[in-house]
């Protein structure tokens, strides 16, 4: 079987003490489960006063890690109301989420932006969650690839490379294919049509970095343990970004249990 990242956005869900009770259930699930790291690599996405609970929770090492829900480009200033990436690797996190549809479309996050972020992020050492996803009416219009290639392209403007290789064993950015249609409303797009958009998106960026770089390509939208099989047996989708099925540890884990039964 193929490693799977099971990354899980918690949104604006989950008190400390509601965090705290997770990672201990998350533990203890995990270890009667007897996962490994050669398999699955799971990492949290937690509200900002959250983060600390799980990172103080959860083992530095092997297949659990914390991330930022945004962070913003700048190191410092008269940002009110932003944290800054080095602010969020300081507190512990190892990774952010970047780009996601709900920064774009509520908070006006533009590409200008999303790539802003990706690059800061990148420099001060967080590996990056980059989010990217087509609208219902774009999707309709036929203009899907268009728009994932645009996003995309967007983004990795100013990144070189050497800057997103990694460090041999892990790598050193992530795609996440999340059709905004999808997300929160209880539709997940067809297992081809997901694969459709993660190879297409692997393809691109091999074309923009070089043949020889890779990443693993998430899909995410309404995923859960009814569809994560199908989902994740496809050839170019390496993991989850999972909604509201993170919020429990038995349906999180769920999606890679299915998986991993079909599978055998």
């Amino acid at each position: 079987m193929k490693k799977i990242f099971l990354y899980g956005n918690w949104k604006m869900h989950m008190l400390p003490k509601e965090a705290e009770s997770f990672c201990s259930e998350l533990l203890s699930c995990s270890s009667e489960k007897r996962y490994d790291e050669k398999c699955i690599d799971i990492a949290l996405f937690p509200p900002f006063i959250s983060i600390a609970p799980v990172v103080r929770l959860l083992p530095e090492n092997g297949i659990f890690k914390a991330g930022a829900q945004d962070g913003w480009y700048e190191d410092r200033g008269a940002y009110t109301g932003a944290v800054s990436m080095d602010m969020n690797r300081q507190i512990g996190c190892t990774h952010v989420l970047v780009g996601h549809s709900e920064r774009r479309s509520i908070f006006g996050d533009t590409d200008d932006i999303v790539g802003r972020k990706l690059k800061q992020a990148l420099q001060k050492g967080l590996v990056p969650v980059l989010c990217f996803g087509e609208t219902l009416e774009q999707r309709e219009a036929g203009q899907t690839l268009a728009i994932l290639g645009k996003q995309l392209l967007a983004a990795w403007r100013e990144i070189e490379a050497d800057e997103i290789k990694g460090n041999g064993s892990y790598p050193g950015i992530l795609l996440a294919y999340e059709p905004v249609w999808a997300i929160g409303t209880g539709r997940n797009a067809k297992a081809a049509d997901a694969q459709e958009a993660c190879a297409y998106s692997r393809q691109l960026f091999k074309e923009h970095f070089g043949d020889t770089m890779n990443c693993p390509v998430l899909y995410g939208g309404s995923v859960k343990d009814s569809n994560a099989a199908e989902l994740l047996s496809q050839k170019d989708i390496d993991g989850a970004l999972v909604g509201g099925a993170s919020l429990k540890v038995g349906s999180f884990l769920a999606i890679y249990d299915n998986y991993r039964s079909a599978s055998l």
